[in-house]
This record gives structure tokens, sequence and C-alpha cells, in this order.
């Protein structure tokens, strides 16, 4: 019960994203740092600080963003828009085709897209993307040459789509 007004209390948890320290005149009167008060006194200044820090900032965020497969970052804080997979890199046309697809991306406003090129196998890589939990997955592998689309995953919901890479500049719209 609240001792002010009587009302119900309850707890929740929280985590600390950022603080406030009242530092009063601790730097301000070794530094000589003062300002004249209304009567033409000079006094130090009382001083405050006040911080968000990014790393708290992102462990709160993969704290309350995850699931059991890794990371599910909200936009506005993935380290990458897009995550572009080609599975059978060692395949040129493969190779080729990840790399137009992550190209039109960023030559259609997504600021950063991550190409997965390495030559490891495709269980490794749906693994590694969804740890690493960037909103958007996209998948260029040799079935999907053959109609000349991508196969899309948004890591919230995890339904996979194909995309038809002409329209993936207008599905990525809608992400």
């Amino acid at each position: 019960m609240c001792p002010r007004c009587g009302g119900r209390l309850s707890f929740q948890t929280a985590i600390e994203v950022g603080h406030i320290f009242k530092l009063e005149t601790r730097f301000s009167e070794p530094l000589g740092a003062t300002y004249l008060d209304e009567d033409g006194t000079e006094r130090p200044i009382v001083m405050g600080s006040y911080g968000i820090g990014p790393g708290r900032l992102m462990a709160a965020a993969v704290e309350q963003r995850h699931d059991e497969h890794g990371i599910v970052w909200p936009s506005a804080l993935a380290p990458y828009d897009v995550h572009v997979l080609a599975l059978g890199a060692g395949s040129p046309e493969v190779a080729e085709a990840a790399e137009d697809v992550a190209l039109v991306l960023e030559e259609g406003g997504r600021r950063s897209v991550l190409l997965d090129d390495r030559d490891a196998r495709p269980g490794e890589k749906f693994a590694d993307a969804d740890l690493l939990g960037c909103p958007v997955r996209l998948t260029v592998g040799k079935k999907t040459l053959e109609d000349g689309a991508v196969d899309a995953r948004r890591r919230v919901g995890g339904a996979d789509e194909r995309i038809a890479r002409g329209a993936l500049a207008t599905w990525m719209e809608e992400s």
C-alpha cells in the first residue's frame, strides 16, 4: 500500500538503460567554473550528469526481444537491415545472384545489408542468421534461380514467402 495515497502498489522487473547523477560543485569549484546570480554574485556552477548507455540499451533490447533461436532485433536497432544468404555459394550463378540482390537493396536505400557467401551448409547458415537476428532474411539458391525469386522471411513471425526479385523493393518497403 502506498504510504502517501493508500493506493495499491505492484512490482515490475525493469532494466536500467540510463541514469542521472547530481555532481553538485565537485568539478566546477576546482575548475573555477562560475556564473553570476541575479545579484551579480559569482557562484560555482551546480552540475549534473545524464547518460544513456548504448551498451545497456542494446542489452535491454536483446533481453526483451529474443526467442529460442537467438536475437530478434527491432528494425531501429538492428546492425543490418537485411541478411542475404547464398545457398550453394560455390556456384558462380548463386553467388552472383546473391550479390545482385544485396546491391539492389543497398541502392534502394537499405542502410546495411549482410551478405553470407560462406561455403557452409544451409542449416548452419539458417541457424547463424536466426542467431544474429536481422529483421529480414533473404535466401538465394539454385531453386530460386530457376524462377527469378528469393525466399524471404521476417525474423518476427518466421513465415517464408517466395518473392520475385523484381518485386523485392516493394516487399521490403512493407517490412
